[in-house]
């Protein structure tokens, strides 16, 4: 893996938004979820970069990228058209999109106000669902932890009661290089939450996403999360769902081969 210095362009209301380049093909955005920062795609970069030029964002409020004072879910949005749209004149072609969670759903949106758009692929975007909300007092909760300046047990706490995750795959998460980079991002999960919590998907703005799209799902996932999968699959009018069995949030890190396979196998296809 060669990666290059941060590209930084600058988003609609004047936020400078960097990401990092390796590999070699057509153009492919990354934009990781919450907590996380462009580091996160490293367990998966090897199967992506021989077939791709990648370029893996730092969301606002990381890394290469700056912040605002007041926050939005539409800047978001706003960050990844931006985005797309600067790696499509840079390489005079249209840009594959892939966004895993919270990045999912700024792709979704930003998938609808981007000019350069070719494919996109959502790894189950981030939502709230009557099956799976968002625990009662949580986000008071890591707001509190992370004034102690316990960032490190927000970290923990938000994958444990947020994200549901099993044990096994957060001592995986813990394990890899990207952990530090979360530590660092910890700062942006409860405005992230509170996001997510005013949220409501609407079938008429992703149907006004028409690129063909990739919407993927851990088959051990949580009932909520598969539901919103379905739903956004189901109105976007050129979407299909594929399930990862045996995984559920992190395929990237717990089956970066399968998850590789399927995304290049679904960028590669004409049309």
């Amino acid at each position: 893996m060669t990666t290059e210095l941060a590209t930084t362009v600058t988003s609609r209301d004047g936020t400078p938004i960097g990401y990092w380049t390796s590999g070699a093909g057509p153009p492919l955005v990354l934009v990781h979820g919450s907590t996380a920062d462009h580091t996160r795609w490293r367990t998966v970069l090897p199967y992506l970069e021989p077939n791709a030029t990648v370029h893996a964002v730092d969301r606002r409020g990381r890394g290469a990228s700056g912040d605002a004072r007041d926050y939005a879910l539409e800047r978001e949005f706003e960050d990844v058209a931006t985005v797309v749209d600067a790696a499509a004149e840079a390489a005079r072609a249209p840009v594959d999109l892939l966004g895993h969670s919270f990045g999912a759903l700024c792709c979704l949106g930003g998938a609808a106000l981007a000019t350069g758009l070719r494919r996109l692929v959502l790894y189950e975007p981030a939502g709230t669902s009557v099956d799976d909300p968002i625990p009662p007092e949580l986000i008071g909760r890591l707001e509190a932890l992370l004034a102690e300046d316990r960032r490190e047990e927000v970290l923990v706490t938000f994958f444990r009661e947020a994200v549901q995750i099993p044990e096994p795959q957060l001592d995986v998460l813990r394990s890899l290089p990207a952990w530090q980079g979360r530590v660092a991002a910890a700062h942006t999960i409860a405005r992230e939450l509170r996001a997510i919590e005013s949220h409501r998907y609407d079938p008429a703005d992703i149907a006004a996403v028409t690129v063909p799209t990739l919407v993927l799902a851990g088959g051990e996932s949580p009932a909520g999360v598969r539901g919103i999968c379905d739903a956004v699959a189901g109105a976007l009018p050129h979407g299909r769902l594929a399930v990862l069995e045996g995984q559920q949030h992190v395929a990237m890190d717990t089956a970066p081969e399968l998850f590789g396979r399927l995304v290049a196998e679904f960028l590669a296809q004409e049309g």
